[in-house]
């Protein structure tokens, strides 16, 4: 798992459930990566520009409807089904490896 700042958000209005198409810029190494993502009961698209995230970037890249999902954003469900988004509470430079 690395640490990305996400750069772009977008409504992805062909989803089953209600979701973001998010780009996560994870430096230079790995570069950006795009994921999908069903976090918007708690975001708006304003809120998560320039939010660090926690996310796999070594899977496969997974198709999603009509984009290609190449990163899985990581977050966690509360009682009544939201996702919390997993996030480093310090600054960490893009694509910080989990220790």
């Amino acid at each position: 798992m690395h640490v990305g700042t996400i750069i772009e958000a977008v409504d992805f209005p062909k989803a089953r459930n209600p979701s973001y198409i998010l780009k996560v810029d994870f430096g230079a190494e790995i570069g950006v990566k795009k994921s999908s993502a069903q976090i918007t009961v708690l975001y708006t698209k304003e809120q998560l520009i320039g939010k660090k995230v926690m996310a796999v970037t070594n899977f496969p890249a997974k198709q999603i409807g009509p984009i290609m999902s190449e990163c899985l954003v990581t977050g966690f469900h509360r009682e009544d089904g939201a996702v919390v988004l997993a996030t480093p509470d310090l600054n960490v430079p893009n694509g910080s490896r989990l220790a």
